[in-house]
C-alpha cells in the first residue's frame, strides 16, 4: 500500500472510530477523543518540525546527523538522507574538479584571473600574482581595477572589446611587460589571461634597432655610391653602350635600395613606441595636390589620374605621415595599374567621418592575399613588384600611421578589375573648415 492511501487509511480509521463513539457514548465523549487524537498528531508532526529545523540549523549535514523519525516522519527523513549522501557526492566530484582545474592553471606558464560580472577577482593562478602584484587570500572580492590601476587597462576594461590584446609596460611587478586578454565566458564573467612577453619585446626593440641603425649606417655610403655614378653617367668620355648600361643599371638599383632605406627608416621610426605623432591641422586640400603632382610625376602621363575633393575639413594629425602614408596608396595605384588605366583619389566627409581612398583600374589582388597586404615585405608577386621598383614596406607604412591616427584601412579588389583601399579617419580627427 502506497504512503499516501496509508495516511488516507488512518484518518478515516479515525473517523469511524469518532463515529462509533458517538453512537455509543455521544456527542461529547466522542469530540473529546477525537480532539485528543489531533493534539497528540498535532505533537508528533511540531515535535519532527522542531527536529527537522535543529538540524537545518547545524553546520554538519551529514546524513549520520539526520534524526530518525517514525510514521511518515520516517519516509521523509529516508528521502533526506538519500537527497543528501547524493548532494554530497556531487560536491565532492565537483571538488575533485575544481581541484584538478586550480592545479592544471597554477602549472600553467600563463596568468589566469577569474573576474564575476562587477569585474572583482573570484581567483587567480599563481602566476597572476606574480604579474599583476594580486594576493589572493588578500585581494579575493577586490575590483581588478584596485590592483591594475594603468588607465590604458581600464579603458580596455570599460570599452569592452576584447578582440586584441592589451600591452602593458608597467605594472605593479616592475621590470616586466605583460600582455592582457580579457575572454568572456558564462553570464557575464570574463577570464584575464597575462602573459609575460618581455623578451619578446626586448628582441622586437633589438630588431628595431638594429634595422634603424644598419639603415643610417647604409645611407651615407650609398649617397656617395650614387652621386659617383650620376657623375659617372654624365660623363662623355664613356664611349661603350655596355658601360653605358652597365652605369644606368647601377644607378636604378642604388636607387631603389635608397627607397628602401628610406623605408625602413620611416617603418622604425613609425614603430617605435616613444615617438609621440606631431600633431596639427593638416589642409588636406592641399596635401592632395602636392602629391597629385608627385604622382603625375610618376605615372609620365601613362595613366588618367583624377583628384576629387567634396570636403574642405582638415585633419588632426602629422602631415609628414599622412602624406607618407597617402602618397603609398597613389603610388601602389600607379605601379600596378597598367598603362592607359584610371586611377581616382577622392576626399571626402561621410557620416561625420573623414573618408580618403584610392580606386584603380588595375590587375586586382586575390582575396587570400588581401589580410597579409600590411605586412612587412609581404608580396603577391615578387617578379612584379622588383619590375616595379617597390620596397614592400609600403603598406606596412600605411598600416602604423592609420594606427597613430586612430584610422582604420579596408581594401577590397577583384583580380582583372582593379582594387579600392579606403581609409576612415574618426570624427575627433575632422576639423570642419568654418572652425
Amino acid at each position: 500500500m502506497s504512503d499516501i492511501w496509508q495516511r488516507s487509511f488512518n484518518i478515516i480509521f479515525i473517523i469511524f472510530i469518532t463515529a462509533v463513539l458517538w453512537m455509543i457514548f455521544g456527542a461529547v465523549k466522542a469530540l473529546l477523543f477525537f480532539g485528543v487524537v489531533m493534539l497528540w498528531i498535532a505533537f508528533h508532526h511540531i515535535r519532527y518540525l522542531a527536529a527537522l529545523e535543529r538540524w537545518l540549523r547545524l553546520s554538519d549535514h551529514s546524513p549520520a546527523s539526520i534524526p530518525a523519525g517514525s510514521g511518515a516522519w520516517d519516509d521523509v527523513f529516508a528521502h533526506l538522507a538519500r537527497y543528501v549522501r547524493q548532494h554530497s557526492q556531487s560536491q565532492e566530484l565537483l571538488s575533485l574538479a575544481l581541484e584538478r582545474m586550480r592545479s592544471v592553471t597554477s602549472a600553467m606558464p600563463d596568468g589566469i584571473v577569474i573576474l564575476d560580472e562587477t569585474d572583482r577577482i573570484e581567483w587567480c593562478n599563481p602566476v597572476a600574482e606574480q604579474h599583476l602584484g594580486i594576493n589572493l587570500s588578500l585581494d579575493t572580492g577586490q575590483q581588478i581595477t584596485y590592483l591594475v590601476r594603468q588607465i590604458p587597462f581600464v579603458e580596455y576594461l570599460a570599452a569592452r572589446k576584447y578582440s586584441n590584446p592589451l600591452i602593458l609596460n608597467q605594472t605593479r611587478q616592475q621590470g616586466i611587460i605583460v600582455s592582457l586578454q580579457l575572454v568572456p565566458y558564462g553570464y557575464n564573467q570574463k577570464l584575464l589571461i597575462s602573459r609575460d612577453i618581455t623578451r619578446f619585446e626586448k628582441i622586437e626593440t633589438m630588431r628595431r634597432d638594429f634595422i634603424a641603425n644598419v639603415s643610417h649606417e647604409l645611407r651615407t655610403p650609398l649617397t656617395v655610391i650614387s652621386g659617383f655614378l650620376e657623375t659617372l653617367s654624365a660623363d662623355e668620355n664613356v664611349n661603350s653602350g655596355f658601360n653605358k648600361r652597365a652605369l644606368v643599371l647601377m644607378s636604378e638599383q642604388t636607387t631603389r635600395m635608397q627607397r628602401l632605406i628610406e623605408d625602413l627608416l620611416i617603418l622604425s621610426r613609425l614603430e617605435n613606441e616613444q615617438s609621440i605623432v606631431n600633431e596639427k591641422a593638416v589642409e588636406v586640400t592641399s596635401l592632395l595636390r602636392g602629391i597629385l603632382q608627385d604622382a603625375e610625376s610618376l605615372s609620365a602621363g601613362r595613366h588618367q589620374i583624377k583628384l576629387n575633393i567634396a570636403s574642405q575639413d582638415q585633419l588632426l594629425g602629422s602631415e609628414e605621415e599622412l602624406r607618407s602614408a597617402f602618397g603609398n596608396l597613389i603610388s601602389n595605384a600607379i605601379r600596378y595599374t597598367p598603362d592607359s588605366g584610371e586611377i581616382n583619389i577622392n576626399w571626402e566627409k561621410r557620416d561625420g567621418q573623414g573618408l580618403f581612398f584610392v580606386q584603380d583600374s588595375g590587375i586586382g589582388i586575390e582575396p587570400e592575399h588581401i589580410p597579409r597586404l600590411t605586412e612587412r615585405f609581404y608580396r603577391v608577386d615578387s617578379s612584379r613588384s622588383r619590375e616595379t621598383g617597390g620596397t614592400g614596406l609600403g603598406l606596412a607604412i600605411v598600416k602604423h600611421v592609420l594606427s597613430r591616427h586612430q584610422a582604420r584601412m579596408e581594401i577590397t579588389s577583384q583580380v582583372g578589375k582593379g582594387s579600392r583601399f579606403t581609409i576612415w579617419f574618426p570624427a575627433k580627427r575632422l576639423i570642419p573648415e568654418n572652425k
